[in-house]
Parts: C-alpha cells; structure tokens; sequence
C-alpha cells in the first residue's frame, strides 16, 4: 500500500465513524491533525488506526499533554505507520480542568502507558484505564501539576526550600 496524504487518513476515519465523531482536519500545522471529539470513541478509533491495513500506526510517536490556558487541557498523539507506509498525522483530545479524564490507549501502544504517566503528573489529566497510572517525575506528595499555567510552586517541599 502506498504512503497516504493526510487528507487520506483522514477520509478513511471519518468513512468508518462518522462526522460527529472527529474533527475537520488541521493541515496548518507543520503536523496535520484532526481532534477526537467524542472522547468514547477514542478508543475503538485508536485501534482502527493501529490495525486498519490502509493506515496500520504501529508506533507512538509522542504523546503530549497540554495546558490550552482557557480551562481546557489537551492530549496530543504523534502517530506514524514505520513498517507499512511511512504516513503520519497527530490526533488530539481535549477535556475541562474539571472533568480531566480521557480513555487510555496503553493496551494498543505500549509505549503510551509511560507517556501517559508523564502527563498525568506534569499537566493532570486521568487516563482512564491506564495500567499503572502513578506520578513518574515528581514525588507522589507533590502538590499540583507543574506544567499547567495557573501552576503555583509549593514554597517548601517536606520543610526544604524549593529552589524558584
């Protein structure tokens, strides 16, 4: 099968599950992408975009959490297909502050399950599902999530200054 455009990727997503489901695509980026926008799909999309034999993304590039500054926080995915065709595209998430959760994809990237460990502490948001979701940089009685933008840091830590 031959390397597909983005615009490809994703016809072939939204043929299988709808408009509703996702987002136009994002070609102004130097990554293009497109937003999962019912996060109960997010799954069974994640799946079909590792094992449809047209797109096949055997790797998790880069999974990034992100502190939109509005309220919202994000999860992005780089995707690529190394083994079969050589594409890419990066998929987004996005949730409240308030309500932080979206569903793991550690069952179908591996890889995820660290990557997801790693936003979970710096920005805060829950992966639903995820195996071993504990924080991985900062100490488990850390106060807040570093990388958010409203993020204040604790003045002592165990009655040790913090170095700011």
């Amino acid at each position: 099968m031959p390397k597909l455009s983005p615009e490809a990727i994703h016809a072939i997503v939204k043929e299988e599950f709808g408009s509703d489901a996702i987002s136009d695509l994002d070609n102004s980026r130097t990554m293009p992408n497109f937003t999962v926008l019912d996060h109960s799909l997010w799954q069974p999309i994640a799946y079909f975009l590792r094992t449809d034999e047209r797109l096949k993304f055997d790797y998790l590039a880069c999974l990034s959490g992100v502190d939109y500054n509005d309220g919202t926080l994000g999860v992005v995915y780089n995707l690529e297909s190394l083994a079969a065709h050589q594409h890419k595209i990066a998929v987004k998430l996005k949730c409240t502050k308030e309500n932080n959760r979206v569903p793991s994809v550690a069952e179908i990237w591996r890889t995820a399950e660290w990557h997801e460990r790693e936003a979970y502490d710096l920005i805060g948001i829950v992966f639903e599902g995820n195996p071993d979701l504990r924080r991985i940089l900062c100490p488990e009685d850390w106060e807040g999530h570093p990388l958010r933008k409203d993020y204040k840091v604790q003045e002592y830590y165990h009655g040790i200054k913090v170095p700011y």
